[in-house]
């Protein structure tokens, strides 16, 4: 059986649909996954109202306290889990990533992980030029421009060692050997 370790960051765009593909796959496989989140990731699982569901659905489940705990980098970084999926990450967590800051439970934990052979796949949110379309908790569609820096950081992000960047939720089914 696989492990998956499968990261959230504070990012509410593409959140719903990350969780979708996440629940989907997990119904229709044998795959184990680990979930965790950081401090704003929470903050954003209870804004999208599916706080409770994540917590259902996903019984191996954490809440950051600190950039080390609980502790996931250690087994990430010696290959006990077979992926890490860090789907939404934030512009914030791009940034500290590609510079090397490691202050929160999953950029720490991409920090060290990058260090062993551990695969990295990371859904940054602001990856193209011009604006994009995303969802309010309340349904309410919201058209945002994406800057420069972040843009520009994401680009960086795809060239690092050990981490492949993609382009939307449903790239985790080939990820994952799944059929949609």
């Amino acid at each position: 059986m696989k492990r998956i370790a499968w990261g959230i960051t504070g990012s509410g765009d593409q959140i719903v649909e990350t969780y979708q593909v996440m629940k989907d796959i997990q119904e229709r496989t044998d795959l184990e996954f680990m979930v965790f989140l950081s401090k704003e990731g929470e903050t954003v699982m209870k804004w999208y109202r599916i706080w409770d569901d994540i917590q259902r659905d996903f019984p191996n489940f954490k809440t950051g306290v600190g950039p080390n705990s609980p502790f996931i980098a250690g087994p990430l970084q010696v290959g006990y889990y077979d992926a890490l999926i860090i789907s939404p990450a934030t512009a914030n967590s791009v940034a500290k990533i590609v510079h090397g800051i490691a202050d929160t439970l999953v950029t720490n934990v991409v920090a060290q992980t990058a260090k062993g052979d551990t695969p990295i796949y990371i859904l940054a949110v602001d990856q193209k030029r011009g604006t994009v379309d995303t969802y309010a908790p309340s349904g309410r569609k919201m058209t945002l421009k994406m800057r420069e820096i972040d843009v520009s950081n994401s680009e960086k992000l795809s060239q690092m060692e050990n981490i492949t960047l993609i382009e939307k939720p449903e790239d985790i089914y080939k990820i994952l050997g799944v059929e949609k």
